[in-house]
């Protein structure tokens, strides 16, 4: 008779030539592999030196960004490493900050990690590589969760990571599993390139549908307005109504909670679209407010976000961070995002450097654009850009399906703690 496997021991989802393998051993981090950390010396930047790598410095899916992180001299380097030091196939943890954020050390160059980073170093009989999928369970980063010390900056400690329990099957069966996912993580990272190349071929393109500064004709022109004439360089209060929010009394609770959106710079992000909002107004609390008509431009004026920028799909009311641009008739609120977009930037600068940047409604309504004199050109430069924004969603929303997929996938493979 075979004998009874305990539920919590194997996973839901297990590959068919391990069905029969029994189950998985409970174990802590600290007999799977070894796990230390640097000393907590902070040595002196140099020029041109050894990576020292920190958790900021972590990006992507499994990316160290060793270009600009800080940089130490060969001589502490080899002080610092004597103890432990990262080398190919090793799995760096966050101690600090982003706590149990992990990366999988895919270089063989030199450089070191900071104190805020843990190195765990597998032995032959494990695969690395699984453990780097691991840490990145549901399971283990709720077990890190419990243990993170709340102190002035949170962190978790060396003994800590040691003691977390992990469930681990045999060698061939973690390689099967790190093979499995690794797929999937080259199919988001090919997804994400794809992404930021049309990104940066949107940006690239933006230069060329505006003028550049001193110029008044663009560098690249549709063929039908090739010979429509110079652009006009115009302030936004002559082409827009410039309208900066307000705030209903938020100690009147009769004010908020209905279905009226309620913009605050939070609510912009990467999209260009705002279809929700953290904070809604009732009715009341709308009709205290200034109102913003549904696909006006709404431009960040105050604070640390200032120049970030989106459109309201439906009406709205802003916050009196927001300065939102309702265009008059014969210019294109579609164009003037792209425009405001295109020049974020060099508007942000004009907060100068307060200590709470801020462009008042008066500075912001006298920033001089450049506009097609027709409309038609304003609305082709418009479409042409709004096309390569849909392409750019759409590969969004298909990495944002691949990286759901791969969160499912990995708690049907990985057993879950405490259903024994």
């Amino acid at each position: 008779m075979n004998k009874e496997i305990k539920k919590g021991l194997v996973p839901v989802l297990r590959f068919s030539e391990f069905k029969d393998s029994g189950e998985w051993e409970e174990k802590t981090l600290g007999s799977f592999c070894k796990i230390g950390d640097i000393d907590h010396k902070m040595p002196l930047s140099v020029t041109d030196g050894i990576p020292y790598v920190m958790t900021g410095n972590f990006f992507g899916i499994n990316n160290i960004d060793f270009d600009n992180a800080k940089k130490i001299s060969i001589e502490d380097y080899e002080q610092l490493s004597r103890k432990i030091k990262p080398e190919y196939g090793d799995i760096i943890i966050a101690r600090y900050a982003s706590v149990g954020a992990v990366r999988y050390v895919e270089t063989k160059i030199k450089f070191l990690v900071s104190y805020s980073c843990a190195i765990a170093k597998c032995s032959k009989s494990e695969n690395s590589k699984y453990l780097y999928y691991v840490f990145q369970s549901d399971d283990i980063q709720t077990k890190i969760g419990l243990e993170i010390n709340m102190s002035s900056q949170k962190n978790i400690g060396i003994d800590s990571i040691k003691k977390l329990n992990i469930f681990s099957p045999t060698f061939p069966e973690q390689t099967k599993i790190a093979a499995c996912l690794s797929s999937l993580d080259d199919l988001i990272t090919a997804q994400t390139q794809k992404i930021e190349a049309l990104k940066t071929h949107k940006k690239g393109l933006m230069q060329q549908l505006f003028p550049q500064e001193g110029e008044t004709v663009p560098k690249l022109r549709f063929p039908e307005f090739r010979n429509s004439g110079e652009w006009n360089e115009k302030p936004l209060g002559k082409i827009a109504e410039i309208i900066t929010g307000n705030t209903p009394q938020a100690s009147d609770s009769d004010n908020y909670g209905g279905n009226k959106m309620f913009v605050s710079p939070a609510d912009i992000s990467d999209s260009r679209y705002i279809v929700k909002t953290k904070t809604t107004l009732s009715e009341l609390g709308y009709s205290k407010t200034r109102h913003i008509p549904a696909n006006s431009v709404l431009f960040v004026c105050i604070g640390s976000t200032i120049g970030k920028i989106a459109q309201n799909k439906f009406d709205c009311a802003t916050n009196q961070q927001i300065n939102s641009v309702v265009p008059f008739k014969n210019y294109s609120s579609d164009f003037l995002y792209f425009a405001l977009d295109n020049d974020s930037s060099r508007i942000a600068e004009l907060a100068g450097r307060q200590a709470v940047p801020i462009i008042n409604k008066s500075s912001f309504s006298v920033v001089s654009i450049n506009i097609p004199p027709e409309e038609k050109e304003q609305t082709k430069i418009a479409n042409c850009l709004s096309s390569l924004d849909d392409l750019i969603n759409s590969h969004v929303k298909k990495c944002e399906l691949l990286k759901t997929h791969k969160k499912g996938l990995m708690q049907g493979l990985f057993p879950v703690a405490g259903e024994k």
